[in-house]
């Protein structure tokens, strides 16, 4: 997205040129925090003037069967902690104000609607009170569940809010339809083991599932979870000058993340299963939106399911908070499939966020739109790239197709044509340009200081970067004041700025995920770090799902070799409660965990997992649970202690937008 384009050459003439603009004519402070400016309100007016806001058919569909709503003031937790205010974007209701992209502001009006709202004859969805969506399915005996959102609570409140308003019914099946957090981590709000053991409740997931749930969340989780603070506003105020949603939804809650593993995991496209009585034919779609993904269809119902395939959005290629970049072709291809197969067979179609679109015309005419803008950004980033165009060049000349201009649901809310065509070059081509200039570049921190003094030192820089704001050209001014940052931290002149600069660029971006990216980072230039204390990243009601080599292989990215201070050596876990062993070799360079026993293991651990979850969890010390029994060590008792004294534990609030 190019939020302001003064021409070349302005931008020579602000970058180049001899003549330094006078630092006593230049304002010393920045516009005051939460101010648009003019070239804001221009650029604002300018989009709201193209696009045709005051199109009915989404408020319509999005308000469609609406039956009840949650009447507390808040989901909470089990100690009365705010989970989920409910009021939280009620300031939404009205005209957008100058600081919000009035595309995204309608947007956001219409993900905030809040509620149970019935899809087609059984089938429902709950939407509103989280990131995603979730569905209900009338079985011959009970709900089937599609997607518990992200937290125990707001599943369990959502489930309430189904069986206060339909009739209360068990739980007789769950789908996952793909393995990203915020369509598991509720799971154990709705459903426990012994349901699933008791009753012999179907858990179903796409093939890949398992492995890709913990990959991505446990991991990459600390480094991941940082950025998600910026890009879904975390730590911003629900506020015109702050966090309005996400694009793809209203925002994430702050409760419990779980996971119940999946009793099967499907693969294939055209694969059936009969639950509960419904006939469920899935759609296998790895690789597009996650790495594990399926969509379904209801032949019964004439209804399709696109997941987080096709929403009422543009998605992300490549998501800011960091994952595996995804591949736009085979995103395109498989909403491809459901096209050609299902279109014609369908009265709805429905997906894990946002509301659902209704009959025949209308669901060819989403699904055409959807395959279309992955396909466009795919082959256009190919077709420059193959002319020569580097990354930043491709994405900066992949201009807005003509169908984007009328088709609100392929509008970049989430993702953006800008990034997400580096995305598509960065699938292909890795993460530069070509140009070997980028291939062993100085840290920011060594090269920002001597781009300072080549601009002539830091007031010069400062100036230039004011000079780039005044003309409205805050891309510019942004990578001109981040040089001075980077280069004097406690420059609280150029700190201010540059916040400023961001903050502008969040007010002009109709991408929820790049607002609430830049006015985070705008608020810790001027504020620093938050001061809330480190989230839990990890949780005894996600980890008890987790298989054990997968718990040691996340372990093992946290193992510096510099502490290990012995010979290398092998340690045995068994783990009585899961019947799991584990064999761990610890080197000087890896560790490296073995789902077998190892004879030459110098120390056996006997624990169970449940226990070990606690230890790794600091919610038991090792002498505790030695004097309690819960733990053995036969062998060398000081192999275990070693081990740990290698991890290191990450910090959470690192340093992003400063050096």
């Amino acid at each position: 997205m190019r939020l302001i384009n003064l021409g070349l050459s302005a931008l020579i003439l602000v970058a180049c040129s001899p003549s330094m603009p006078d630092p006593a004519a230049a304002p010393s402070d920045p516009p005051a925090a939460g101010t648009a400016t003019a070239a804001t309100r221009q650029a604002n007016m300018a989009l709201a003037e193209r696009l045709p806001l005051d199109e009915t058919s989404d408020p319509a569909d999005a308000h469609r069967g609406w039956l009840a709503a949650i009447e507390a003031d808040a989901i909470t937790n089990a100690e009365g902690g705010v989970v989920w205010p409910i009021p939280q974007f009620d300031f939404l209701d009205g005209a957008a104000p100058d600081t919000v992209n009035p595309s995204l502001w309608r947007q956001s009006q219409l993900a905030a609607h809040h509620g149970l709202f019935q899809v087609a004859d059984g089938i429902w969805q709950v939407r509103g009170y989280d990131l995603s969506v979730m569905s209900v399915i009338e079985g011959a005996t009970g709900w089937i569940i599609v997607d518990p959102l992200t937290t125990t609570e707001t599943a369990a409140a959502a489930l309430k809010l189904v069986n206060d308003t339909l009739g209360a019914r068990p739980v007789t099946g769950l789908l996952y339809t793909h393995s990203h957090a915020d369509h598991f981590g509720g799971a154990r709000g709705i459903l426990s083991e012994l349901d699933i053991a008791q009753r012999d409740v179907p858990v179903l997931a796409p093939v890949g599932f398992s492995d890709n749930a913990v990959s991505e969340n446990l991991i990459a989780g600390n480094h991941m979870s940082r950025r998600a603070t910026l890009m879904f506003g975390n730590t911003l105020p629900r506020s015109p000058v702050g966090h309005v949603g996400s694009g793809l939804g209203p925002g994430l809650p702050n409760g419990t993340i779980s996971l119940l593993l999946p009793t099967e995991e499907i693969a294939g496209r055209g694969t059936r299963r009969v639950i509960d009585g419904v006939t469920f034919e899935f759609i296998d779609a790895a690789g597009t939106e996650a790495p594990a993904e399926f969509m379904f269809y209801l032949p019964e119902k004439r209804a399709l399911c696109t997941a987080e395939v096709a929403t009422a959005t543009f998605h992300n290629v490549l998501t800011p908070r960091g994952a595996k970049v995804r591949d736009a072709l085979a995103w395109s291809e498989a909403i491809d499939h459901v096209l050609d197969v299902y279109a014609d067979r369908s009265d709805v179609v429905f997906a894990s966020h946002h509301w659902p679109s209704w009959g025949q015309d209308t669901v060819t005419t989403f699904l055409t739109t959807q395959r279309d803008i992955y396909r466009y950004v795919h082959d256009q980033t190919l077709r420059q790239a193959n002319s020569g165009a580097t990354m930043v060049e491709a994405a900066d000349t992949v201009t807005e197709p003509e169908f984007q201009g009328a088709a609100f649901d392929a509008r970049g809310y989430y993702g953006t044509l800008n990034h997400n065509s580096k995305a598509v070059f960065q699938h292909y081509f890795g993460w530069w340009s070509g140009n070997p200039s980028e291939y062993h570049k100085w840290p920011d921190s060594v090269s920002a200081p001597r781009y300072v003094e080549a601009m002539g030192g830091a007031d010069a820089t400062l100036q230039r970067g004011i000079a780039a704001f005044e003309e409205g050209d805050y891309r510019w001014a942004a990578e001109l004041l981040n040089h001075l940052v980077f280069a004097d931290a406690e420059n609280t002149t150029a700190r201010d700025w540059l916040a400023a600069s961001y903050e502008q660029m969040g007010f002009q971006a109709e991408s929820g995920a790049w607002r609430s990216y830049f006015l985070a980072a705008a608020a810790e230039l001027r504020r620093g770090l938050p001061d809330i204390g480190n989230p839990a990243l990890g949780n005894a009601e996600f980890l008890r799902a987790v298989p054990s080599l997968d718990l040691f292989n996340a372990m093992a990215v946290r193992f510096n070799p510099a502490k290990l201070r012995r010979e290398p050596f092998i340690l045995g876990f068994t783990f009585p409660d899961t019947a799991e062993v584990i064999s761990l070799h610890v080197g000087r360079a890896v560790t490296v965990p073995r789902a077998t026993p190892d004879e030459g293991a110098v120390a056996g651990v006997t624990i169970n997992r449940s226990d070990f979850d606690r230890l790794i969890l600091q919610q038991a010390s090792p002498m505790q649970l030695i004097a309690s029994g819960a733990m053995q060590i036969d062998g060398d008792q000081t192999a275990l202690a070693a081990w740990f004294a290698t991890l290191d534990q990450p910090e959470f609030w690192f340093n992003i937008v400063t050096p």
